[in-house]
């Protein structure tokens, strides 16, 4: 599903204009992406849980130059951890 597909899904269920439907997304997708840049988790009861974890520097390989050990950083990265309720639907 594309993000357009999306709008005019949420548009259709919600009874909004697409225009409307596509200014709350933006609104939805922004407030999530706020809240895991400050660091905190967004849980949506029987949807999922977004939260942001470290992952640890490490060492890696380059597959184009067999043998050369790569430096890769630690980093930040997003994690979605599914409810109850959507593992039941999609099974």
């Amino acid at each position: 599903m594309t993000k357009s597909e999306l709008v005019d899904a949420i548009a259709a269920e919600a009874g909004l204009s697409k225009a409307d439907s596509e200014r709350a997304l933006k609104a939805c997708t922004g407030a999530i992406e706020g809240a895991l840049k400050k660091g905190d988790s967004i849980s949506l009861i029987g949807f999922g849980t977004f939260s942001v974890v470290q992952r640890a520097a490490r060492t890696g390989r380059n597959p184009r130059e067999p043998g050369k050990v790569l430096q890769i950083p630690a980093s930040k990265a997003v994690k979605f951890k599914a409810g109850s309720k959507l593992k039941q639907a999609v099974n």
